[in-house]
């Protein structure tokens, strides 16, 4: 299911035509990294990882529409960086990757 979301957010970063080609494969390279960051956490962390997921897809969506809705983007991100929050001190490398995504998920959504 994780990797189903993911590879969702992809298709969608890579089809859409409201991207930069430079941000489109930032995010792309990110993505790829969130993917190696969730498959080293625990399988008690499942349910974490999958919050995270569902929060970057959504944040993605609404970076990426063509009609931008400011107030949707912002709540995809907020939940997006409260997922980092848990994982700043266990797990600092995931929580860089996402804030960095979270950033310019931010950044597009101007």
């Amino acid at each position: 299911m994780i990797e189903d979301r993911l590879k969702k957010i992809e298709e969608e970063i890579g089809g859409s035509a409201n991207i930069p080609a430079g941000t489109r494969e930032e995010l792309l390279n990110l993505l790829a990294s969130l993917r190696s960051e969730i498959a080293a956490l625990p399988s008690t962390r499942e349910d974490e990882a999958r919050s995270i997921t569902t929060f970057a897809e959504a944040s993605a969506h609404e970076a990426t529409r063509s009609t931008k809705k400011p107030q949707l983007l912002e709540a995809a991100l907020s939940g997006l960086t409260g997922s980092v929050e848990e994982f700043e001190t266990s797990h600092p490398d995931l929580a860089a990757v996402l804030n960095r995504l979270a950033a310019v998920l931010a950044n597009m959504g101007m």
